[in-house]
């Protein structure tokens, strides 16, 4: 069967599984702040943030902390003062880390840990681009975008295995099929989820720093600097990532929408 067929497929499979899967109990259903984009995320909270704290612990053992108190006072100081402007936010019990990383970089886990490699603070300008990512990331916790993305792993899991059943796939074309399925899923739906994640978090992080009395433009700049680094890149299609034009551009309309 060709992957555009199964692609096709995948969005009634997945409505399919979660109407078996979940028949005798309510999926957890929220809005995304800011965007107000309907979610569906079927792991809960205590232990989506159970699971961001475990990770967070074998980050900090294996990893070394920047010796710069300088560097990581700016970067807990513009942490606390995003999370002082959202309600949202104090609901989770943040830390702010910068890891002595030559990787341009940062990352955020579910709970509320937020990490800055030195690497990419090296290319900041100010605080206010400190703020562009730093509101990126928050908003990724916010959003409880890691609880969607495993929601959504599940379901197109669980959503191989009903279509294989319902194609009838004999025995020997298993293995041949569930690799054309997991190519479908990935490209069809997890990528294209993974860049709605980190658009929504530039939406979310754009409106953060401004409330948190930033300078939203400079996140314009930032975003530019970042495109300046170059480095191969998938096209869009097949990465987690917004194109770096069209990222500025969102970046700029939403910009646009606070002013």
């Amino acid at each position: 069967m060709k992957l555009a067929t199964l692609g096709a497929a995948l969005g009634a499979t997945l409505v399919l599984a979660v109407a078996v899967f979940f028949g005798g109990c309510a999926a957890i259903t929220q809005k995304a702040p800011v965007t107000g984009r309907s979610q569906l995320i079927l792991i809960g909270e205590d232990k989506e943030k159970e699971l961001g704290l475990s990770e967070a612990d074998n980050i900090l053992k294996n990893s070394k902390l920047s010796t710069d108190k300088a560097l990581t006072e700016r970067v807990v100081n513009v942490g606390k003062r995003i999370v002082a402007a959202s309600e949202d936010a104090k609901a989770y019990a943040w830390d702010f880390y910068v890891l002595e990383d030559s990787t341009i970089n940062a990352f955020a886990l579910p709970g509320g840990k937020v990490f800055f490699y030195t690497g990419i603070l090296k290319i900041m300008a100010n605080d206010d681009q400190i703020a562009s990512v730093m509101g990126h990331e928050i908003a990724h916790v916010l959003a409880r975008h890691g609880a969607e993305r495993i929601s959504q792993q599940q379901l197109a899991g669980f959503g191989g295995e009903l279509l294989s059943a319902a194609l009838k796939v004999p025995a020997k074309y298993q293995s041949a099929y569930q690799t054309a399925y997991g190519a479908a899923a990935n490209v069809g739906v997890i990528l294209p989820y993974s860049r709605k994640h980190e658009s929504e978090a530039d939406a979310i992080g754009v409106e953060l720093m401004y409330k948190a009395g930033y300078n939203p433009n400079e996140a314009v700049k930032f975003w530019k600097t970042m495109a300046a680094q170059g480095g191969g890149k998938s096209p869009e299609f097949l990465s987690t990532h917004p194109s770096d034009s069209r990222r500025i551009n969102d970046i700029e309309a939403r910009i646009k929408k606070l002013k």
